[in-house]
């Protein structure tokens, strides 16, 4: 699918204090290491992704970035339908941590079969919200891999998710990576919203 517009993105869309509030839930939430869902590559997991998280629910997140997915699916003109998000991933990147390339989008009704509101959907909008300030880390770098580009320059730097509090929303099967920490601590929070396969 050749797209205008691969990534979509709000400059500094939600304010210190939300970001603190995030910041102090996640902090406060029993912190695992990173998994893989799909089984056939799990063994080279460290190859992949090097990261901790937590997972949140709380209701005012979504009440905040909900909108923002609303505006960029309309403004971008991807028009895509979409009716649940998946809990929300807070994401720490601690030095020399990273995550390769790789897509979001995959059939899940598998990883919560008791729950109907996965069944038969995929993940089409992906959302990455920047919780750190950019002095509070280096590399950690968001970059995109528009594969399916005809414009030769397939990867692209998104600076525009530095800024504390920046969202940065996209198609969920766009090919996308963490470069490592270098420096510091990187926080974020992902988003994945769901709705039935393309007609």
């Amino acid at each position: 699918m050749i797209l205008e517009n691969y990534y979509y993105y709000f400059e500094k869309a939600l304010s210190d204090e939300v970001c603190n509030m995030i910041m102090e839930i996640g902090k406060n939430k029993q912190e695992i290491k990173a998994g893989l869902r799909d089984k056939t590559i799990e063994k080279d997991l460290s190859k992949i992704r090097n990261s901790n998280i937590a997972w949140l629910n709380e209701k005012f997140i979504y009440d905040c970035v909900h909108p923002f997915v609303h505006e960029a699916n309309q403004k971008a003109g991807w028009n895509f339908k979409w009716d649940y998000s998946e809990s929300c991933q807070f994401t720490k990147y601690d030095t020399t941590q990273f995550y390769e390339w790789h897509r979001d989008q995959n059939n899940i009704p598998y990883n919560h079969p008791e729950d109907k509101n996965f069944h038969g959907k995929i993940r089409k909008l992906s959302v990455t919200v920047s919780l750190s300030n950019p002095d509070e880390y280096e590399g950690g770098n968001l970059e995109f891999d528009f594969r399916n580009s005809v414009t030769g320059n397939n990867k692209k730097l998104c600076e525009e998710i530095r800024p504390r509090g920046s969202i940065v929303v996209f198609p969920s099967f766009v090919y996308h990576r963490v470069t490592p920490v270098t420096k510091g601590i990187r926080y974020s929070l992902v988003m994945w919203n769901l709705g039935y396969p393309y007609q």
